[in-house]
């Protein structure tokens, strides 16, 4: 995970570069917010919640399996194009390890299956950019919000996905979701990791990640659909979504300054408040603009042969 703090100068502008809306959401406060969401819905997937269990990451290190997961996603919105692939390389060798049965169907699963992976990238950008959208600045333009998901797609070359499958726009969000619903289920393992994230245990992880946690989880809840409240078993009282919103809307306006930003991360997820205070250096890089990741595959070709691999 060296790739995180390498004091080496940025080479280029990365993937979406200056002025582009991955840069303004994955940055901003709300995307912690939508990080909980996404990490609590990515155990609708059987598959995923198998490999989450058999690791046993959360469990044993919740605060740093999840901020390295969110330093990860945050890389890749906002790094140079070699840090982003040398971090996603890193990750899909981590995820080759996360092999088994998954105990409801009987079926073999792996944390890098495109299908799994797809979900996760989905469910990922559509979380953090929900929580913009409600609890940040508001709704994107139309263009700005057609450029996200063009950017959605490109961040989706880093993982297995198939950039076909990827959705394009909000409604091919919505088409998705609508797709995978059946194949969408709970188990008791499921069930105990989503309430895990949600509300940590302060006996399990650090004090201040289980407060983290607890404070953020009625915010993350009030942007679920009914559905997955249910599935989930996590519902709460209409009057609780009605109150958090404006509160919490209040809290991240006071919290959007770079100061507090880098303060609140450093305590509850250090790795993730390296990356962003990396970002927020604004250093010119060596060669000024945005680059693709068969680019740098191209220019890596060592990188990109490990990551074909795995």
């Amino acid at each position: 995970m060296s790739e995180l703090t390498m004091d080496r100068p940025r080479e280029d502008y990365g993937f979406f570069g200056p002025g582009s809306p991955s840069w303004k959401i994955w940055a901003a406060p709300t995307a912690l917010i939508g990080f909980q969401r996404s990490v609590v819905l990515e155990h609708f997937d059987p598959f995923l919640a198998a490999a989450v269990a058999d690791m046993n990451g959360i469990y044993s290190d919740p605060a740093g399996r999840l901020d390295r997961t969110l330093a990860y996603f945050l890389t890749v919105a906002t790094a140079d194009g070699r840090t982003a692939t040398a971090l996603s390389d890193h990750l899909m060798a981590v995820h080759a390890q996360a092999t088994g049965i998954e105990p409801i169907t009987g079926s073999r699963y792996s944390a890098n299956n495109p299908a799994s992976q797809l979900w996760i990238h989905v469910t990922g950008w559509h979380s953090v950019l929900k929580c913009y959208e409600m609890y940040g600045p508001g709704p994107l333009s139309a263009l700005e919000e057609q450029r996200y998901w063009e950017e959605c797609v490109i961040a989706a070359e880093l993982q297995t996905c198939k950039a076909s499958d990827v959705p394009r726009s909000r409604d091919e969000v919505r088409e998705y979701f609508a797709e995978v619903r059946p194949r969408l289920c709970t188990s008791e393992r499921a069930n105990r990791a989503m309430h895990y994230l949600l509300r940590t245990p302060r006996a399990e992880g650090r004090t201040k990640f289980a407060a983290f946690s607890r404070l953020v989880a009625p915010a993350t809840i009030a942007t679920l659909p009914g559905w997955m409240r249910t599935m989930g078993g996590f519902d709460q009282p209409a009057l609780v979504d009605k109150a958090i919103t404006p509160a919490v809307r209040i809290a991240v306006r006071v919290g959007s300054s770079p100061t507090a930003m880098k303060a609140a991360l450093k305590v509850v997820a250090p790795m993730t408040g390296k990356v962003l205070e990396r970002h927020l250096r604004d250093d010119q890089p060596l060669d000024p603009r945005v680059v693709t990741p068969a680019e740098i595959r191209e220019r890596y070709p060592r990188n990109a042969e490990a990551h074909q691999s795995v």
